[in-house]
């Protein structure tokens, strides 16, 4: 290795919060000043003394007041023991004076006393620091081995540094070392961190070559990558290569069931257990959470009796999982019992499986439980997170309540916890269902001087809230100034944009607006479609809107029963009650069937341009059905029946029906 000139061994950090300077004169009444004097010590008992101090402050003390003592002479595990006390403080100037001070006295240092230094610079992220050591080993006559190199390589993974990874492993080569599984199991890492898969199956092949068989670490780090890029094939494939362990069988589960490929998993779990490999608590954890996450709760109900069976027992995760499931088929009952039974089995829940419950109670309409649960998780040591606040302040803004999302802001900010931008969308949309649509502008703004930038997302809730008050020119300005924040419009903002242009009757806004999509690239959904022809529909364009019926059904855009309804009350209402009894009658042949809504319309619209008689045809098809009819379709009826046969003909009428005599 070759050390620039110059160069200082007090490396540039942060000033010490502890001041360190090594005396030239013996300290004077400390408890083992005199004692120490008079006495020669032994290396054991200064070790064993500093081991047991507790306070960082006194065990300096003590070890500044025997550095010139005659009673004893600081050594190499003294010092070790010092500089890891310091380290462990994440006061590492004052590793620096330790290790310049060993070199003035030239106390030799041993390699694992660098290895705890740079493993010290590790823990506090600072690899920078920690390379700079590594490369000042050499003044203190140590020899980085294999072992080192693999320490400074690790530190560097953790934050990343890929660039600096390969010109210290090019390094570690030239000094003639070779390196072993655990070198290679942190460059697969590596490079597996920055999606460069085929660079690591080149390692693996290398790593074989080289005579260093991989192990189950090597594979599971390359057959996760491979199914976190969604390579789920291609990891399968290596897996057949050589004997998969559970670490590698739970990758491949994840893996598949991030593809909602749950039946995959369910057969990895029978191949497991075919090859007499015992699946664990993750293999099962990640198939309960797949389906609950699908809202199959009742089959991960089943996968847990089986965890059961199989002497394995649920941990956090399974639980949090379960619970998550629940809350999500708003079954709100069984996700607390779970809860109760997750905390009576000793298992202490966690912020995400708190941030769980909450989410679960607001999504379930349960703020109140959800204010509770919070104070209890704090009084319980579980401090909240950004996420935590996200998601009371969300809570806060479906239940219309500004003055307790504003309380959760400001007890955020007091806590020293800083918003992120789902926290500021949050806070954004529950402003905008209160009106406070200048406060909200505001808040957008203030994200940017924040260095929390607004997306798509906060841009979308603003513009939903000034929509949905009618303030449609003010979101058109919100919209022409996202390009500024680096925001680009989704569907999900014409979308917004174009609801309400079409309800003001703007068509030539509305228009324009599709055209900047098309020429954006920007495909329209199904709610864009059902959006457009809604609006067509409204002002007597029923061909337009069939043409573009017809538009998305060939580009392979599913209408829904909101399309056909829209569809079917346009002809009603053009006095074309035949031509839409038509399209019900070709439509119920196949997946779709009328509901409730259609029925309305189509006996609505008989009802004016066709009579009485044959729209009570309909409303026995309807209950036949078993759909029943609701006020709108009561509504309909008696206004034409006490139009056409009169009161009393309508009042016995309506009595028949009511005793299920038509």
């Amino acid at each position: 290795m070759h050390l620039k000139e110059g160069c200082s061994l007090l490396l540039k950090v942060h000033k010490p919060s502890i001041p360190f300077v090594l005396s030239t004169n013996p300290i004077l009444n400390l408890k083992a000043g005199n004692e120490e004097n008079s006495t020669v010590l032994k290396e054991a008992n200064v070790l064993k003394r500093l081991k047991h101090e507790q306070d960082i402050t006194l065990a300096l003390e003590y070890f500044k007041s025997i550095t010139n003592s005659k009673s004893f002479k600081h050594t190499p595990l003294t010092y070790q023991m010092m500089i890891e006390k310091v380290a462990s403080e994440r006061e590492m100037d004052c590793v620096q004076y330790l290790l310049q001070q060993m070199k003035l006295d030239g106390i030799s240092c041993s390699e694992d006393l660098f290895i705890s230094v740079i493993g010290s610079y590790r823990q506090a992220g600072s690899s920078e620091q920690a390379l700079k050591t590594f490369y000042r080993m050499q003044d203190f006559g140590v020899k980085p081995s294999v072992k080192i190199y693999n320490h400074i390589l690790d530190a560097l993974l953790d934050e990343n540094r890929f660039q600096m990874i390969n010109p210290i492993y090019n390094n570690m080569k030239k000094d003639g070392m070779e390196p072993n599984v655990f070198t290679y199991n942190i460059l697969l890492k590596a490079l597996c961190k920055n999606n460069r898969v085929d660079g690591a199956h080149k390692l693996l092949v290398e790593m074989s070559s080289k005579g260093c068989d991989p192990d189950e670490v090597s594979y599971t780090t390359l057959i996760s990558s491979l199914c976190k890029l969604g390579k789920v094939k291609e990891a399968r494939e290596l897996a057949m290569r050589f004997t998969p362990c559970v670490p590698v069988y739970n990758a491949l589960i994840n893996g598949v069931c991030k593809e909602y490929k749950i039946v995959e998993g369910f057969e990895l779990l029978d191949e497991m257990t075919n090859k007499g490999i015992d699946p664990n608590v993750i293999s099962y954890t990640t198939i309960i959470n797949a389906l609950s996450d699908s809202g199959n709760v009742e089959l991960s109900l089943a996968v847990l009796a089986k965890m059961f069976v199989r002497g394995c027992s649920p941990n956090l995760h399974t639980f949090t999982s379960l619970i998550k499931g629940f809350f999500l088929k708003g079954r709100s009952r069984e996700a607390l019992d779970f809860w109760g039974r997750m905390t009576s089995e000793g298992v202490v829940p966690n912020i995400v499986a708190y941030n769980a419950l909450l989410h679960g109670l607001c999504f379930n309409g349960s703020f109140g439980d959800a204010v509770c649960v919070f104070n209890q998780m704090e009084r319980n040591g579980c401090r909240p997170n950004v996420r935590t606040y996200s998601v009371l302040i969300d809570g806060c803004a479906k239940a219309g309540d500004l003055d307790c999302a504003s309380k959760v802001w400001n007890r955020m900010i007091t806590h020293g916890c800083h918003p992120n931008v789902v926290t500021y969308t949050c806070m954004v949309d529950v402003l905008c269902r209160n009106s406070m649509f200048n406060q909200a502008y505001c808040l957008i703004e203030n994200m940017q001087m924040e260095n929390c930038p607004p997306n798509t997302v906060t841009f979308n809730a603003f513009i939903k809230g000034l929509c949905g008050s009618g303030r449609v020119d003010w979101a058109m300005k919100v919209f022409d100034q996202m390009g500024n924040s680096g925001c680009f419009p989704n569907t999900t903002t014409y979308n917004e944009l174009l609801d309400s242009l079409l309800k003001d009757r703007r068509f030539g806004d509305a228009f324009g607006l599709i055209k900047d999509m098309e020429h954006r690239g920007i495909d329209l959904d199904l709610v864009t479609y059902n959006t457009i022809i809604y609006g067509c529909c409204c002002v007597g364009m029923l061909r337009e809107a069939l043409e573009l019926l017809g538009k998305m059904v060939v580009i392979g855009t599913k209408p829904d029963a909101i399309t056909f309804n829209i569809v079917i009350d346009a002809y009603c209402k053009q006095g074309k009650a035949n031509i839409a009894i038509q399209l019900i009658d070709r439509l119920s042949a196949g997946e779709w069937h009328p509901d409730r809504i259609s029925y309305t319309s189509l006996i609505s619209g008989i009802c004016t341009h066709i009579g009485v008689e044959e729209a009570i045809i309909y409303l026995r098809r309807m209950l036949s059905e078993g759909i029943l009819p609701n006020v709108a379709t009561w509504n309909v009826l008696v206004r034409h029946l006490f139009s056409n046969i009169g009161h009393s003909g309508a009042i016995q009428f309506l009595n028949a029906i009511l005793g299920n005599e038509i």
